[in-house]
């Protein structure tokens, strides 16, 4: 993925990610979900629903609020 650029991904697949880099659920209210890296300090809130694609601003905001580099979103 080239350099600043947002990938178009559904709930699902960010959950993935987080997962995969250490963040573990920490609480829902809703359609949200709070994740939260113990390691880190980190959290992120994910809207979850099902099948739809993230908004850009969410997704970007997921992002920064994580601290992962852009490459473990591709």
């Amino acid at each position: 993925m080239p350099e600043g650029r947002i990938p178009r991904l559904r709930a699902d697949e960010v959950i993935r990610v987080l997962r995969r880099n250490g963040f573990a659920l920490a609480g829902t209210s809703g359609s949200h979900q709070k994740w939260r890296n113990l390691a880190t300090g980190k959290q992120v809130i994910v809207a979850y629903h099902r099948g739809k694609t993230l908004p850009l601003g969410t997704m970007k905001s997921i992002m920064e609020g994580s601290g992962l580099e852009a490459i473990e979103w591709s």
